[in-house]
């Protein structure tokens, strides 16, 4: 997986790719967090979890970099080091979710590091704007803004 910053007039882009769906959501999270500080550290902060559904795979990958701009408002932290797994809608049973065949979901956990401990700009939301979530050959590839 690998991921890029790209200049975008007043936001800031990643355009990332993967040869699995999960792995594109991760290599997108990890362009967030470039994009949010130049150095994270190695090592520190606590690992936290989230959950998203959504009704489609731009959906997830939207609400996914949502949840974790809210997670670095509410808990003081950067998220880093992101681990993703995605279900296709197929009727999975993910404990403590409703049996829902139509939707997609994503579990995943990041490191949450301290603010107080990099020098981190604020990206104040991700958008639809020019978002692209596509299969490439045997791999994905995805283009995401976010508003700064």
């Amino acid at each position: 997986m690998s991921y890029e910053l790209r200049d975008h007039t007043a936001d800031v882009a990643v355009e990332a790719t993967a040869d699995t769906l999960a792995a594109l959501f991760a290599a997108v999270a990890e362009g967030l967090t470039a994009a949010s500080a130049e150095s994270v550290p190695a090592t520190g902060g606590d690992r936290f979890e989230v959950e998203v559904t959504a009704e489609s795979r731009e959906a997830l990958l939207f609400d996914y970099l949502d949840r974790l701009i809210y997670e670095r408002d509410v808990r003081l932290v950067l998220p880093a080091d992101h681990r993703c797994t995605v279900a296709e809608p197929s009727g999975a049973d993910w404990a403590d979710e409703p049996d829902d065949p139509d939707a997609w979901r994503l579990a995943a956990s990041a490191r949450g590091v301290p603010l107080d401990v990099v020098a981190a700009r604020e990206i104040k939301a991700v958008t639809y704007s020019e978002m692209a979530l596509e299969r490439r050959g045997n791999g994905w590839r995805a283009y995401v803004v976010f508003d700064v």
